[in-house]
């Protein structure tokens, strides 16, 4: 099994690496950030272990557990899950029964009501042995964990990137786990949340004053990522008001759209996906409200060439 690395700057890593980030405190990222490369991490205080997301196969997850091992870390008794997403949660069971998992409660039910939903997604993955495994204890404003010394803040901003967004800050250190609130290099995707939500997510994170910035996708960052997603967010907002009121389907909007500085962002097709839930919103629906899956992941293939959205595994 290949192990991790620690990273050191300047190099294009294409395997999992790890960052420190302060005393006990571990980022690990996978390249490239794509469609189910999510990023992970962990707190410890050499006793404990509280890991932050797992991966999207069990190959992935075990790679997890090895770098928790290799940082002489014990394995994790708290796995905290930052939203409900497959590629967040399918490792848990890894980790399961010797570790907790906790989450937004929203988390939990959305995570059950999604079942295999990666596996629906694409079927050509070869996920291992996942089971389904929701999170056991669940908050809904907020919770504070304790690994030794280092407080553990678990922050609900409201609905987001999903319904059930949970935040995890580190004050003592400065550091933010943000999930998938924050995309560094990738476009935000907002199918399952609420742009508008998104943007008082983001006011959340910057109130936090955290200087180190781990988000869901892409490298370790700083709180600067925060402005790319807000005026990314923005963009797709003025555009759907205008192709909304103009009477044009969301897949009208987006081939028409001129994203300019964005374009170049990975996973562009995700516009298209991000104007439905605008529309979703000018119409008045709740956030988080289901949209067609199968009609919103079919227009980002057509945005996309005409080709199915790509997972990255």
């Amino acid at each position: 099994m290949t192990s991790t690395t620690t990273h050191r700057a300047g190099e294009q890593e294409t395997e999992p690496y790890t960052v420190p980030l302060a005393p006990g405190v571990t980022a690990y990222v996978q390249p490239d950030g794509g469609w189910c490369l999510n990023n992970a991490g962990f707190v410890t205080d050499g006793g404990r272990t509280l890991l932050i997301d797992t991966a999207a196969t069990e190959r992935r997850a075990l790679l997890l557990r090895d770098a928790v091992l290799a940082s002489g870390a014990p394995l994790p008794s708290t796995v905290v899950n930052t939203h409900h997403h497959g590629d967040h949660t399918y490792g848990n069971c890894v980790f399961t029964p010797a570790a907790t998992v906790v989450g937004h409660a929203a988390c939990r039910s959305e995570t059950l009501a999604a079942g295999l939903q990666l596996h629906a997604a694409w079927p050509q993955i070869d996920y291992g042995h996942v089971e389904v495994t929701a999170p056991d204890i669940t908050y809904t404003g907020a919770m504070t964990v304790h690994v030794g010394g280092t407080e553990v803040r678990l922050i609900h901003p409201g609905p987001a990137h999903t319904i059930g967004d949970t935040i995890v800050h580190l004050p003592q250190h400065g550091v933010v786990f943000t999930g998938d609130l924050v995309f560094n290099g990738g476009t935000p995707f907002a199918m399952m949340g609420s742009i508008s939500g998104w943007l008082r997510a983001l006011d959340v994170l910057r109130g936090l004053d955290a200087h180190v910035v781990v988000p869901g996708h892409g490298r370790v960052t700083g709180p600067s990522a925060y402005d790319t997603v807000e005026e990314y967010l923005r963009r797709v907002q003025e555009l759907a008001r205008a192709a909304h009121a103009a009477g044009r389907t969301p897949l009208e909007a987006a081939r028409e759209a001129d994203l300019g500085e964005f374009a170049a962002l990975q996973e562009s097709e995700r516009l298209v996906a991000n104007i439905h839930r605008a529309y979703a919103e000018l119409d008045g629906l709740p956030p988080g409200s289901p949209l067609d899956v199968p009609t919103v992941f079919g227009d980002m293939a057509q945005l996309n060439g005409g080709k199915p959205v790509a997972c990255h595994l």
